[in-house]
Order: structure tokens, then C-alpha cells, then sequence
């Protein structure tokens, strides 16, 4: 009885073990995204603009002591846009000295990623009758932070942001994600303005 059932047994994994194994091709995950429809932000703010229904404000607890300091998350694309603000008003006489090192500290960052980027394009961006201008970068190639920007009216706002996704950067299956979020950061930067 024994003989037959190990028998049985050992025929059975035999002829199990005849299938061919085929590799299926690499893909990637198919997205669907929602239809583009923007909300202005809160206006305690000391600037405005629009940002997607899709998304939420919520506030940089890495930096607690500066309140202007938001994130804007897409929580459906594990994405966000951070947004630093700094009133340069303030900064006393040094005012264009801070600019200057503002503005320099923010291509520095930027160009931080000429390490993993194919390109870095600069975009300029002016808007005389809110008083906004500014530069965008978009940084093609696996970099963690493919879009940035910033915004100033020279005198005394200066507004930078910066595009995350929070995974690991591979051009190839974040192109998509990338493309339909430039169009948001595209979409606050022109309806910037000053408090």
C-alpha cells in the first residue's frame, strides 16, 4: 500500500512539472488620471494661486517655525510640491544681497540634479501686471525632483517650489505621472500673486 501511494505521489509531481514556464514581458501599471479642475488656496497666505481638486494643502512640519512653508500633496500619485516662501522685505537693507543668494541657492539646488539629468531646461516666466516673475526648470532624466521652480516680485516675496514623488526615480515609468503634474505646477505659476 505504501509502494503505491509514494508511487502515486511521485507521478503526480512528475507530471505536474511538465509545464513550460514563459516570462511575461515588462510592463508598467496603467494610470488613470482626473480631469483637471483647480480651487484658489486660503487666502491667509501672503500669496495665491490655484491648485488642483485632486490635491491638499498641508503644512511642512519639518520646518514648524516658518508658517508660510506648505505642501501640496497628490496623495494619488505619491507626489507632492513643496513651497518655500520668504518675505525678503524684512531682511533688512541686505534686501538685494538676500535675493541674490536667494536666487543662487535656487539654481544651485536645481542643478544639484546635473549629476542624473539628460537636460535642464529653464523656462521664464513674467507677469508684469501681478508683479510675478520667475524661472522654471524642468530636469529631464531620473532625477528626484524633476520640476522646479521660483517666483519674486523682486522687492519683496520670494516663492520656491519643488516637484517629489515619493518613489524610486526611473524616468521610464514616472514620465506620465511627471507630464500630468508640470501642467498643475505650470497652472500655479500663472495664477501667482502677491498678498
Amino acid at each position: 500500500m505504501r509502494l503505491i501511494l509514494f508511487c502515486s505521489i511521485v507521478s503526480l509531481f512528475t507530471l505536474s512539472c511538465k509545464e513550460t514556464y514563459t516570462p511575461k514581458p515588462r510592463g508598467f501599471f496603467r494610470l488613470d488620471f482626473p480631469d483637471k479642475a483647480y480651487n484658489s488656496i486660503n487666502s491667509r497666505f501672503p500669496y495665491q494661486f490655484e491648485i488642483p481638486q485632486y490635491s491638499e494643502i498641508t503644512p511642512d512640519n519639518r520646518n514648524p517655525d516658518k508658517p508660510w512653508w506648505i505642501n501640496i500633496e497628490f496623495p494619488e500619485n505619491k507626489a507632492e510640491i513643496h513651497i518655500s516662501y520668504y518675505d525678503i522685505a524684512h531682511s533688512g537693507a541686505g534686501r538685494r544681497q538676500h535675493l541674490a543668494e536667494l536666487l543662487e541657492e535656487t539654481r544651485e539646488l536645481a542643478y544639484k540634479h546635473s549629476i542624473k539629468a539628460n537636460a535642464i531646461d529653464e523656462q521664464l516666466y513674467l507677469n508684469p501686471e501681478n508683479k510675478v516673475y520667475g524661472i522654471l526648470y524642468r530636469i529631464e532624466g531620473n532625477a528626484a525632483s524633476p520640476v522646479q521652480f521660483f517666483l519674486t516680485d523682486s522687492t519683496r516675496h520670494f516663492l520656491r517650489g519643488a516637484l517629489y514623488i515619493r518613489a524610486t526615480p526611473d524616468i521610464d515609468s514616472l514620465k506620465p505621472v511627471v507630464e500630468f503634474l508640470e501642467k498643475d505646477v505650470i497652472h500655479l505659476i500663472e495664477t501667482a500673486q502677491w498678498e
